[in-house]
């Protein structure tokens, strides 16, 4: 899943663990994965290392709330990947072109690797058309959620979405709900 949007709420770009705010019914859907044994992995663009909004250890520091808090209500990752590079911003090594900024697919392939996902079963969710297609780039399934920039996606950009979503889903719990159902059925 995608962090900022998704699984927190987007407030830009989050410079300190206190501006890091679990969007409601997350952690629940995070535990629900848990509780499926199916893989909660976040995998996510932060380019304001890059821009040099925050530094690495920021955002360690700022995911290593979101795994506290997490855990506090009961719920854990499996894992967070993430991406700090920009093709145009920032000095090197963090202004290039990658292949793990979302919507290419790096992220996605380093995460099955070394958890050994497979990503022909897996769902991506999140709130922005560029996740949609990482999720079409290695053959997973892909869910919007209308939270952080996903509400305004789906109403005035989903005719320009490179691939549509498999699903729309109202947040993340909701997202989670329709990949457990589908994989009952």
């Amino acid at each position: 899943m995608d962090r900022d949007g998704t699984l927190t709420e987007e407030v830009g770009y989050v410079n300190h663990p206190r501006r890091l705010r679990v969007q409601p019914r997350s952690a629940e859907a995070i535990r629900r994965l848990n509780e499926a044994g199916i893989a909660a992995v976040v995998v996510t663009n932060q380019a304001g290392i890059a821009r040099g909004y925050f530094s690495e250890e920021v955002l360690a520091a700022v995911n290593a709330a979101l795994v506290s808090r997490l855990k506090d209500e009961g719920a854990h990752l499996d894992g967070i990947y993430v991406c700090s590079h920009h093709p145009t911003e920032g000095e090197p090594p963090y202004r290039m072109v990658c292949e793990c900024r979302k919507p290419k697919p790096g992220l996605l392939l380093r995460a099955a690797s070394e958890l050994g996902l497979d990503l022909s079963g897996s769902t991506l969710v999140g709130d922005k058309a560029s996740d949609l297609a990482a999720a079409r780039a290695v053959g997973a399934q892909s869910v919007l959620v209308l939270t952080g920039y996903g509400l305004g996606e789906w109403e005035y950009r989903r005719d320009a979405f490179p691939v549509p979503p498999d699903h729309v889903a109202q947040d993340l719990l909701g997202a989670v709900d329709w990949v457990i159902g589908s994989r009952r059925a």
